[in-house]
């Protein structure tokens, strides 16, 4: 998806090349003058802090600043007030055989002073003051932040395409594998609250909670998937790849704590020691990670728990809280309750099945295998096969496994096959063959790949949980996988907008124009930077605001990828929305992952921001599917 990498790659890439009015040799040449260059107009004039800030109004909440309102202001289509008198109308200043000269000077490394000999911004004008020529840069690289983004710039990115880390091409793939929940079957945010209520319940009911705890109701938007838990002090947070906590993303209870008190608590870091941080199934012996969509209303339990001790002065023990919590959770699933309410109502509680039944048809019809691997029991999933499918749903699965009990069905040799008859009981026979038409229980991924077979790049397993459905399929069996991930959605939606496309570009461009100039330490100089700080922070926290005012996107901490982004990367070849995103590719079709610049490489190609921003090919043919 558009990421708007840098201050060119945002500006000139995620749009077609002529809407943007320039070729990109001319684009390049005009952002790398503002950045690299001095300049050599007439010195504009002293710019007031107050003019050409950013505009949206936004509140600040989880980043230190809960409850405050800032107005800034990036409106395209208002006129921006410049040192130099240019009308916002006027085209960018382009570069001339005088910048063309400047241009083979000698730039320093950062950190290097008296590399140029100048510091002003005209060759025959007098030097101006360091704060002038600071926020003469300032102005430039916003007009031209501004002047080159059209409206609808990510607008291409579509939620329904398949987004790919690995190469994969689907002519190689004869067999296809699928998770059931969240895979095959996708649940509405109902059952979410009804297993929020029911475990609250449990924790009142069963292990003697305060009543109080019930007057909370499930909070819908208030957790994110792939959060992380400490166990002994009672802390929901964010991490990034690099085990660090993004700052004002840390909830006790249902308040962030302030960075000063953070830092205290992990003694003067932000940074998460590998040794707490959750396993390798996000289970670590201090810290847990919630990776499971499942564990949304868990997280939510936790923090509404935390909460009422915290207000009412009750002391507690965070340790216990958690286990019972688990626990609580736990027994909706052990006791069949999401079960029941799922079979009585499937109407309600599961989305999209007719998409379902259009994927295993097309796969079926083109000659593929198909098997199911799931942890869920048979009554439940043929209840819901039969609503999305039909009577005969077995018929498209040539292996049909039911109470797997992965992730250990993967890594262990222990349990054998059982197969059930036609009314769910468990039979007694050895099993030396898998049939298509029967139901087997548990078994292991061992006698799975004995009895049929199915091997390397050929199989392509579908599911949502990274680890228990795809790690050790991806690690250690060399399977190609595909992770569900039903996020996506919100998240590009919040991506195509021109709110974002600005925020996120001006930031890029700001954080490129502090990196270059932070060579001037004079004091003029440092009020500039710390001004210039100060609404970076505040432009962070409008793009974190945008996807959630309490954790921000799934996918990033700041500019890092976070701990879940960083697994998706490693553990899934290809992830998307839903299963019916294959519906918009012919089973031919090869995915390229976009081949991302890294930091020691020269931004030089267009599919760094481009790949995946284009049109899904045969979407207008699939769209009565959705």
């Amino acid at each position: 998806m558009c990421k708007y990498q840098c201050a060119v790659a945002a500006v000139s890439g995620c749009v077609q090349v002529q809407s943007l009015n320039m070729s990109l040799k001319t684009v390049g040449t005009a952002v790398t003058r503002i950045l690299l260059t001095t300049g050599n107009r007439t010195p504009p004039l002293v710019r007031s802090p107050k003019v050409n800030r950013l505009s949206t109004t936004c509140t600040l909440s989880g980043e230190g600043k809960q409850g405050r309102e800032k107005t800034k202001s990036f409106d395209s289509c208002s006129a921006r007030p410049s040192e130099d008198g240019r009308s916002s109308s006027e085209p960018p200043h382009r570069c001339t055989s005088a910048d063309k000269k400047r241009s083979k000077e000698p730039v320093g490394a950062p950190g290097v002073t008296g590399v140029r000999r100048r510091s002003f911004t005209s060759a025959t004008a007098a030097p101006v003051d360091k704060r002038s020529y600071l926020w003469a840069r300032y102005n430039d690289m916003k007009k031209l932040v501004h002047d080159l983004i059209p409206p609808g710039t990510c607008n291409l990115l579509n939620s329904s395409t398949i987004f790919a880390n690995n190469e994969v091409s689907l002519a190689e793939v004869d067999i296809y594998g699928f998770d059931y929940d969240y895979t095959l079957a996708l649940y509405s945010n109902a059952l979410d609250t009804m297993i929020y209520n029911t475990a609250r319940d449990f924790l009142i009911e069963h292990f003697k909670y305060p009543e109080g705890i019930r007057k909370y109701d499930y909070i819908p938007n208030f957790a994110a998937r792939g959060l992380h838990y400490d166990i002994q002090k009672g802390l929901l947070m964010k991490i990034d790849a690099f085990h660090y906590i993004q700052s004002g993303t840390v909830y006790r209870g249902l308040s962030p704590m302030p960075d000063e008190e953070v830092l205290q608590l992990f003694g003067g870091t932000y940074h998460i020691p590998l040794q707490q941080d959750s396993g390798f199934y996000g289970k670590g012996p201090k810290v847990k990670q919630f990776m499971d969509i499942f564990s949304i209303p868990e997280m939510t339990l936790l923090a509404v728990a935390n909460d009422f001790f915290i207000t009412n002065d009750i002391p507690y023990d965070p340790v216990h809280l958690f286990r019972d919590v688990s626990e609580a959770i736990g027994m909706v699933h052990l006791k069949g309750y999401m079960y029941k309410w799922v079979m009585e109502d499937l109407d309600k509680y599961i989305l999209r099945g007719e998409e379902t039944d259009a994927v295993l048809h097309r796969l079926v019809n083109n000659g593929k295998k198909l098997f199911l691997i799931t942890n869920s029991p048979f009554s439940f999933v043929d209840k819901g096969m039969t609503h999305m499918v039909g009577k005969n749903w077995r018929d498209f699965f040539d292996v049909v496994i039911v109470q797997a009990d992965k992730p250990h069905f993967f890594t262990d040799c222990i349990k054998p096959f059982r197969r059930l008859d036609g009314n769910g009981d468990l039979r007694w026979e050895k099993i030396n063959s898998l049939d298509k038409g029967q139901i087997y229980k548990q078994g292991n991924l061992f006698d799975f790949l004995r009895l049929t077979g199915w091997r390397g790049s050929k199989v392509l397993y579908f599911g949502d949980h990274l680890y228990s459905d795809l790690a050790d399929l991806m690690l250690r069996h060399g399977w190609r996988t595909a992770a569900i991930v039903p996020e996506l959605e919100q998240e590009t939606k919040v991506v195509c907008t021109d709110r974002y496309a600005l925020n996120l570009t001006w930031l890029q461009a700001l954080t490129g124009l502090m990196e270059r100039t932070q060579t001037h330490r004079d004091p003029e100089s440092k009020q500039v930077f710390r001004e210039w700080q100060n609404e970076r922070e505040e432009l962070r926290a409008m793009i974190k605001n945008l996807f959630n005012p309490h954790f921000g996107s799934i996918f990033r901490t700041r500019h890092n990828p976070t701990y879940f982004s960083r697994h998706l990367c490693r553990f899934s070849d290809i992830y998307m929305t839903s299963l019916s995103c294959l519906l918009n590719y012919d089973l031919s079709y090869t995915f390229y992952p976009r081949r991302t610049p890294l930091q020691h490489e020269a931004p030089l190609w267009m599919d760094q921001l481009c790949t995946g921003c284009m049109k899904t090919p045969y979407l207008e043919e699939m769209s009565h599917i959705r």
